[in-house]
């Protein structure tokens, strides 16, 4: 949990950084990789990733503008990670405006259950991480080699000397 803004920002930025990666790799052919027959696509899920953001913050009581047409998914994967990014940066100015560490402590209702602010924000950053490792399983059944987030991806190992990458 987050006792300052500053904790959540620079975390919050460290993970959007992250996210752009994983973005940027991604090709317009491979925003059509469904998840099964009947599921969202690929391209879907980025995109509501990125446009739920500001979308989250307005439910708890910042002023910021949220995506406009988010109903409608881009068909560019330029579109999508530039969005993400100017979201991104956009909504941690408007968190630094607008809320204290003293905000933090703040507890309103949050999923049918009282949450704090900052228990709130952190759900913020769970749900950006969950959607980005949903985009990189379906990159790789797109046929793309994901951004190595947390740690390189099984084609990168043998750049650190493993050359049968535990399964």
């Amino acid at each position: 949990m987050y006792v300052t803004i500053s904790d959540f920002i620079k975390e919050l930025n460290k993970e959007s950084m992250l996210t752009q990666n994983v973005l940027d790799s991604l090709t317009d052919d491979s925003l059509e990789q469904l998840v099964y027959p009947e599921g969202r696509t690929l391209g879907r899920i980025a995109w509501h990733l990125t446009t739920n953001i500001p979308e989250y913050l307005v439910n708890f009581g910042l002023k910021i503008d949220v995506v406009r047409n988010a109903e409608n998914v881009p068909t560019t994967a330029k579109e999508i990670a530039e969005t993400f990014k100017n979201v991104s940066s956009y909504s941690a100015k408007m968190i630094e405006e607008q809320w204290t560490d003293e905000t933090l402590k703040q507890v309103q209702i949050a999923f049918g259950r009282e949450e704090s602010n900052a228990m709130i924000i952190m759900g913020l950053i769970k749900h950006i991480v969950h959607h980005r490792g949903q985009v990189t399983v379906l990159m790789r059944q797109a046929g793309i080699k994901p951004f190595g987030v947390y740690g390189p991806p099984k084609e990168d190992w043998i750049h650190l000397g493993v050359e049968n990458p535990p399964l």
